[in-house]
């Protein structure tokens, strides 16, 4: 017999911790709560709010009997609403690195009545698409969501937030790797500028890696992800703008910042180039991708591939321009905002 856990007490009205909304962690037995943070214009903790899935839908086209690809498994909001255009027939791949939430994802569809024979959770880097289609074989529809999932920003043990303090590791999968506190020890004055340069377009790079560097030399160790902003805090003391000024350039400063970091460790950008040259073989005649992207980097690695591949014939046709979400959405869930849809079809 499973021994009953009582829940963490929290002290106020209201849980602050993550680990004390125990409402908000289980949506299934609380809707009302979940439902409640949501029309609120948060995302109820240890979930995460699918971004643009009507585009995504209307544009895909899905038919029962087609086979389809998600990219980034996540919460598994896309991969469900995919799986309902199938109606039970076909099936969806979902990729994802992550061996924490990817479970826990493909446990909660499995309870909404897609099991394996329709849906099948493969733990690999999208970056490993040709062998997912050695396996499958070539796809009628795949989905890229290169956002990073509620779950992971919000749990402080992951260590991807500046607002709220943890292990500084921004690892999307945490058994491999070095985390982003190691990768810190790593990289010189001039490798950290580059990286906050190239990843964020951070306006203060030089400032926070002379600073970053001169901690690390005192004997500063850089841990938790305080530790990072309070290195960013640091840097930008002696910038002449008023407090409230400095106070946004700092928050500003540190989303671009562990942006950057987190890109650097999990090597975004290379595993997305290797996910581009590889995408036309994993398509079916016809066959259509689209990709979210939430930062101007991104948009313009998968801009670029579009184009280069239409113009050597190998897409029919690709994206103008994004397509991005509605107004009625970034209110709903302001981590839409920066979202941009780029799709392309397959000749």
């Amino acid at each position: 017999m499973e021994q009953h856990k009582r829940r963490k007490h929290y002290s106020g009205k209201y849980p602050k911790r993550f680990d004390e909304k125990y409402k908000e962690l289980n949506p299934e037995k609380y809707k009302d709560i979940a439902e409640h943070v949501i029309a609120k214009g948060n995302t109820p903790a240890g979930s995460h709010i699918s971004i643009m899935v009507k585009e995504i839908l209307d544009f895909l086209e899905i038919q029962p009997g087609q086979q389809g690809l998600d990219c980034t498994f996540g919460y598994g909001g896309h991969s469900e609403k995919m799986l309902e255009q199938l109606k039970g027939e076909g099936f969806l791949v979902s990729l994802d690195v992550d061996p924490i939430e990817s479970e826990k994802s493909r446990q909660r569809l499995e309870k909404l009545g897609y099991g394996e024979d329709i849906l099948h959770v493969e733990r690999t880097n999208f970056a490993n698409i040709d062998r997912v289609v050695e396996k499958y074989g070539a796809f009628d529809f795949i989905l890229a969501d290169l956002g990073v999932s509620s779950m992971q920003i919000d749990n402080p043990e992951r260590g991807f937030s500046y607002k709220t303090e943890g292990p500084l590791d921004l690892r999307l999968d945490p058994t491999s790797g070095v985390s982003a506190a190691q990768r810190l020890k790593e990289l010189d004055e001039d490798d950290l500028i580059g990286l906050f340069v190239e990843n964020s377009d951070e306006p203060y790079a030089e400032k926070i890696a002379k600073t970053l560097v001169s901690f690390q030399k005192a004997g500063r160790a850089i841990e938790t992800t305080s530790d990072f902003r309070h290195v960013i805090e640091r840097a930008l003391a002696g910038e002449k703008m008023s407090e409230k000024e400095r106070k946004e350039a700092v928050k500003k400063s540190c989303a671009r910042c562990f942006q950057a970091l987190r890109i650097d460790v999990n090597q975004e950008f290379e595993v997305l180039y290797e996910l581009l040259e590889k995408l036309p073989g994993a398509l079916k005649p016809g066959g259509k991708v689209a990709i979210l992207t939430f930062h101007s980097g991104e948009d313009r690695l998968v801009k670029k591939s579009f184009k280069q591949f239409e113009k050597e014939g190998i897409y029919q046709a690709v994206a103008r321009d994004v397509t991005r979400p509605s107004m009625e959405e970034c209110r709903r869930n302001p981590r839409a905002t920066s979202t941009k849809m780029r799709w392309a079809v397959k000749a």
